[in-house]
């Protein structure tokens, strides 16, 4: 593969010399990048990702676990938040595996390593460890289903160390549960081996937190908080007996704490910048019924801040005070309510006779968007959209003119292309940008020495999305610039007329999206096809891309409000891989009312044109053929107001939207209408 000022287009599909990569000057028109663009990609110096030899630090690790009698040391990749994308600091499973992956365990006995991952990672895994590390490949035929059950198979009487931060009370409990018949125990030694051993580590950031305002969150922090305490005061107290009005039982709940880092920054109205393309920040949360205090680092709260919680009546105390705090109980004899998700350190530390277990109240609250949160997100995905639509225009063309682009140097572009946005606060999450064999690899992103050319005779999958003020963006696109093959379209068909049916279902009410999610699968099972990941997920309001508790693959029942992904697809491992996503907001439609005002459908926000260069006609129904046109009628109305001063992006747009199947637009545009 060619580095530097001169790349070929090897995979083109027309035989013609290529051309030369014009220098990348600042001022030249045809450079990939310009501008500050053209800074950043000279100054880039850390885009490689080597492969690290581990045995050091996995003998160094074997050594800790010797003395404390441990067989098994288990790494998680979360941190003491539970969090799916972690700080430096915390990427503990990185640094002593070398898998980058957002999710896997590494578990280490005294002679062997075992990395498991499920099959999101399964490729990536194997070509990132070293020969320390056995992949084991979570799900795949005569494998366990997960880490969880891996270690049930372990010989008896093992003793299994990790850190009590880094599990769950709900997986350490399952797992207890779980050992208890085979004689195994989970121990808890009293630092993280890793830590230990990390001789490098780097340090906890330490960036100051800000306000989000009620423009974008539609609520404040004082009518959260209410609300918070009012579902506190709704729990019944585990002595049935009690009268109100009597005295506080000792099995009164008195509050509940509050871990999940995306649930702290929403309820209190704050972000900060502690997490990787996460507006959040390292925090605990105590609500009780009459106070309420956040745990947080001194150092990131500035006196506009300190001003705000003074404001809305929160108390702040020192991130690390938390152990104290719990080991006082200031609440009394009451009980504490915690979710399934909050550290087993902390159940360890409040003994089972002060806490009472129950699903998250402010994770349901954030669920649900308020209407200034809907405006907010279908705001920031027409933005998005107009960046999309820039992207592959200017992709396209620079192929078309024969440049050799890479999947890195296209992923920086769109990120060009953002960062001109109103509102731009970063990524979602890190670019997936693939061509080929790489798009077979769902969470595959390119570095910038090992990015592969855009090949023309193959698909080319962008995953990626902005994080601005007023939303979060999740979107995926495959395009072919070339002449697919016959597989290639038959594959994408599948994978859109699965996309169209999950787009277009109206069910009633208490549906879950587990329900739904054969009707993405349906048209791919035709052929023999599946794709081994969920169908869709949650979508913050500037927060996390991933958010729950609603998903396609769950038995929560999809609420108006909901924001959710629609992403079927499919992968040929080794040789090209196809996804379309968008991102849905649940609400109530107009049916024919049998059974009452039930009905429920789903509101697209994502606007970027499918491409139809790869759908084969033959297979689609009328009623499918025309979503599409209706799809990108709708994107060109939308968008095309915001291209006027960008011709080329303005007549892609208007190519993909005509070049359609030749049907009229649907009488008044969508058939179905919004209440």
């Amino acid at each position: 593969m060619q580095t530097g000022r001169e790349t070929r287009r090897s995979n083109s599909s027309r035989s013609i010399a290529p051309k030369p990569r014009p220098p990348l000057m600042p001022q030249d028109s045809t450079s990939t990048l310009v501008g500050s663009a053209f800074e950043r990609k000279v100054n880039d110096k850390g885009s490689i990702r080597e492969k690290p030899d581990t045995t050091e630090r996995v003998d160094e690790l074997r050594k800790l676990m010797a003395k404390d009698n441990l067989d098994y040391y288990v790494v998680p990749s979360e941190d003491a938040h539970q969090s799916e994308y972690v700080a430096a600091s915390d990427k503990r499973r990185e640094y002593i595996s070398g898998f980058s992956g957002s999710a896997g365990q590494a578990i280490i006995n005294r002679s062997h390593a075992y990395l498991i991952v499920d099959s999101r990672y399964w490729i990536q895994a194997r070509e990132q460890v070293d020969h320390n590390w056995d992949v084991v490949r979570a799900g795949s035929m005569n494998e366990p289903k997960d880490w969880i059950d891996w270690l049930q198979g372990l010989q008896k009487g093992s003793r299994i160390g990790i850190d009590a931060r880094m599990i769950s009370h709900e997986k350490a409990q399952i797992l207890n549960s779980k050992l208890g018949p085979l004689e195994s125990k989970l121990v808890y030694p009293p630092q993280n081996l890793v830590d230990l051993v990390w001789k490098d580590k780097p340090a906890k950031p330490r960036e100051p937190l800000y306000t989000q305002p009620i423009e974008y969150t539609g609520k404040d922090a004082i009518s959260k908080i209410a609300k918070v305490r009012e579902w506190i005061r709704n729990q019944p107290p585990a002595m049935p007996s009690y009268t109100k009005g009597e005295p506080l039982p000792a099995h009164m709940h008195v509050g509940t704490l509050i871990v999940n880092l995306a649930q702290i920054a929403y309820t209190l109205n704050l972000r900060g910048t502690d997490i990787p393309y996460n507006p959040l920040f390292h925090a605990y949360l105590f609500v009780g019924l009459e106070d309420a205090t956040v745990f947080v680092e001194s150092s990131k709260v500035d006196d506009e801040v300190a001003s705000y919680l003074d404001r809305i009546q929160v108390q702040r105390k020192d991130y690390t005070e938390l152990w104290p705090f719990l080991r006082r109980r200031p609440w009394g004899d009451g009980k504490l309510l915690i979710s399934p998700q909050t550290s087993y350190a902390i159940s360890l530390m409040l003994t089972n006779f002060r806490y009472t277990v129950l699903p998250s109240f402010v994770e349901q609250m954030m669920a649900v968007k308020n209407e200034v949160e809907i405006d907010g997100m279908r705001r920031a995905y027409l933005r998005d959209g107009v960046s999309f639509v820039r992207f592959l225009a200017w992709l396209e063309t620079k192929l078309a003119e024969g440049y050799g682009i890479t999947e890195y140097e296209a992923a920086s572009r769109l990120t060009e292309f953002r960062k001109k946005n109103k509102n731009f606060m970063g990524l979602a999450y890190e670019n997936i940008s693939a061509s080929g064999p790489n798009a077979a690899l769902p969470h595959y992103s390119p570095k910038k020495l090992t990015a592969a050319d855009i090949d023309r005779s193959l698909p080319y999958l962008n995953d990626s999305g902005g994080q601005y003020r007023d939303g979060t963006c999740d979107t995926t696109r495959t395009v072919h610039f070339g002449r697919p093959t016959a597989e290639q379209s038959e594959a994408y068909t599948r994978v859109l007329q699965g996309h169209i049916a999950i787009d277009s279902a109206i069910f009633p009410e208490g549906t879950s999206g587990l329900q739904l999610d054969v009707l993405a699968r349906k048209a791919l099972w035709k052929d023999g096809l599946n794709y081994m990941h969920g169908t869709g997920h949650g979508v913050g309001s500037f927060l996390t891309v991933h958010e729950g508790p609603h998903s396609f693959s769950n038995s929560t029942p999809l609420t108006p409000g909901h924001v959710i992904t629609n992403e079927p697809g499919f992968y040929l491992e080794g040789q090209w891989g196809i996804r379309i996503e968008s991102t849905l907001v649940v609400r109530r439609v107009k049916a024919r009312n049998f059974n009452g005002d039930i009905w429920l459908g789903f509101e697209r926000l994502t606007c970027v044109p499918i491409q139809t260069r790869m759908v084969k006609d033959s297979m689609l129904t009328k009623e499918e053929k025309q979503w599409i046109k209706d799809h990108n009628n709708r994107c060109w109305d939308l968008l095309s107001p915001y291209l006027k001063e960008d011709k080329r992006a303005l007549k892609w747009l208007e190519r993909e939207v005509k070049r359609g199947f030749g049907l009229a637009p649907a009488p008044g545009g969508v058939a179905i209408e919004w209440d």
